[in-house]
């Protein structure tokens, strides 16, 4: 039962065999001494008086005690806690046992911490998925250059063949800086952004169209099907969640893993949300990765995102739109063989 009834009921319950105890014991008490005709400042009445506020005391007594041990003790037990919260050294989660608002307010808690603790992860993994991707260009630039200096009789031949590699070396650093800057600026773009109604047939033709030329220029076929029709309609802030199917696309060819890659896209409704998938016939992912997906800067395999570059940010950037939207995304192995990305907007 909800505290919110529990106390309510609580002082309903007091409150009533308080009124039945006095009157009953009024009753008793004129019954018995009705021939007496004295003032209510007269010692029997006086005496007589004073089981009810015994009886008045017991019951707020029990009030306090129940507050003391339901109310007062959780919440210096949850202040407690928030003393002692650590990121980097983790407490075991706090029991709940409850079903009221206490035990709600309990399973919070661990939610905010396990979310903080993510937050710290994701943090101390940008940092060192930064300082890997750009300290591997950085070193192969300091050589060459260092080549170019020292070796001045190089031929020609090999000191352009130089200067090109540092010139790769360098777009890829800037690829990557503007990759890690295009995602900070996505929630101010979001917040910023005009929702607008769009059919969800003509988004996933749309979507369909500008992809099945573009995936056929790399020899890769994309499957389009849906069940939309022309009344399901959608809010959404188009340009992100375009970026949302860029994304997706993107991952599908980069890291499908296969010559004669397929993609297929599926739309369909299901109760109040329309829901898309991207699914290819790749290599897939592996069971205990599908969960760490959409962490920020994680890779599944940290020499193949080195050889296919990116920070790892765009599975994350995804889930940060969809949900801006009021839908969720998950993964899951395709029964094409290869990875799974399902997501849903609500209608």
């Amino acid at each position: 039962m909800k505290l919110k009834i529990k106390l309510p009921l609580l002082f309903l319950l007091m409150l009533l065999i308080l009124m039945f105890s006095i009157g009953f014991y009024l009753k008793f008490v004129f019954t018995v001494y009705s021939p007496i005709r004295t003032t209510l400042l007269d010692s029997p009445y006086v005496v007589l008086l004073l089981p009810i506020f015994v009886i008045a005391g017991s019951i707020f007594s029990i009030l306090i005690l129940y507050i003391h041990y339901y109310i007062e003790k959780p919440i210096r037990r949850l202040n407690a806690r928030l003393e002692e919260v650590n990121v980097v050294h983790p407490l075991p989660p706090l029991a709940v046992k409850r079903k009221d608002e206490i035990g709600e307010l309990y399973k919070h808690f661990n939610k905010m911490e396990h979310r903080l603790q993510l937050a710290h992860r994701e943090q101390t993994d940008m940092i060192a998925a930064i300082a890997h991707d750009l300290k591997t260009p950085l070193t192969s630039i300091n050589g060459f250059t260092e080549l170019l200096a020292t070796h001045e009789d190089l031929p020609e031949a090999e000191k352009q063949e130089y200067y090109e590699l540092i010139q790769r070396k360098s777009a890829y650093m800037v690829e990557l800086l503007n990759d890690f800057s295009s995602f900070t600026k996505e929630k101010s773009e979001l917040e910023s952004m005009t929702a607008k109604p769009v059919k969800a047939t003509e988004l996933f033709a749309d979507i369909a169209f500008e992809y099945e030329y573009e995936l056929a220029g790399l020899d890769i076929e994309l499957v389009c099907r849906h069940s939309f029709t022309d009344s399901i309609w959608l809010t959404v802030k188009e340009p992100m969640l375009r970026r949302v199917f860029g994304n997706l696309f993107s991952n599908a060819v980069r890291y499908g893993g296969k010559p004669d890659l397929k993609v297929y896209m599926t739309g369909y409704l299901r109760e109040h949300h329309a829901y898309f998938q991207i699914e290819d016939n790749g290599i897939g992912v592996p069971d205990q990765d599908m969960s760490s997906l959409f962490l920020k800067f994680f890779t599944v395999d940290p020499s193949r995102q080195s050889r296919k570059g990116g920070l790892g940010l765009g599975l994350a950037s995804c889930k940060s739109i969809i949900e801006h939207h009021g839908g969720e995304i998950t993964a899951f192995s395709s029964e094409y063989g290869g990875l799974g990305i399902r997501f849903s907007l609500p209608l």
